[in-house]
C-alpha cells in the first residue's frame, strides 16, 4: 500500500541517455530552437540540443543533441554526440557517437564508439575506435 510502484518504471537505455544528456555532471544545456539559424561559428563549453540550423563549424566541448529536423552545414567536433538530424561535413567525437533512425551524414567520422541504428545514413569514410584525435585538426 505504501510501497514504491516500480512497474511502470522502464530502465533507461544507451540511447535515451544520449538523447537526454548525462545527468551526473550537472552540466547545463544551451538549446537552439527550431526555426533558429546561425550563420558562423558555434563553440559551447557545456551541453548543446539543436532543433534548428547551424552554417558554420561546430565546436561543443561535452554532450551534442540534433533533434529530428536539425541540420548543420560544417564540421562538428563534440565529446559525445547523439543525431537526428542532417549534417553536411565531417563529424569528430572523442567518445561515443549515436546515429539514430533518422541521422544522414554526409562527410567523414571518426570517434571512439559509434552505435548505428537501422535507417541511419552516412556517407564518407569512417574511423572508429580512435582515441578521439580528429584525422583534421580542428580550427579554433
Amino acid at each position: 500500500m505504501f510501497g514504491t510502484n516500480t512497474k511502470d518504471k522502464k530502465p533507461v537505455g544507451q540511447s535515451a541517455a544520449l538523447a537526454i544528456g548525462n545527468e551526473k555532471e550537472g552540466a547545463a544545456t544551451t538549446v537552439i530552437a527550431k526555426g533558429t539559424v546561425i550563420e558562423g561559428k558555434f563553440a559551447c563549453a557545456e551541453n548543446v540540443r539543436l532543433d534548428g540550423a547551424i552554417h558554420g563549424e561546430v565546436k561543443v566541448e561535452k554532450r551534442f543533441v540534433m533533434g529530428d529536423g536539425s541540420y548543420v552545414q560544417g564540421n562538428i567536433n563534440a565529446r559525445d554526440a547523439a543525431i537526428k538530424g542532417r549534417i553536411k561535413g565531417d563529424v569528430y567525437v572523442k567518445e561515443a557517437l549515436h546515429l539514430m533512425e533518422s541521422a544522414v551524414i554526409e562527410g567523414n567520422i571518426s570517434a571512439r564508439t559509434m552505435v548505428v541504428e537501422e535507417g541511419a545514413r552516412y556517407n564518407g569514410s569512417c574511423k572508429i575506435g580512435e582515441t578521439g584525435a580528429p584525422a583534421v585538426a580542428a580550427k579554433n
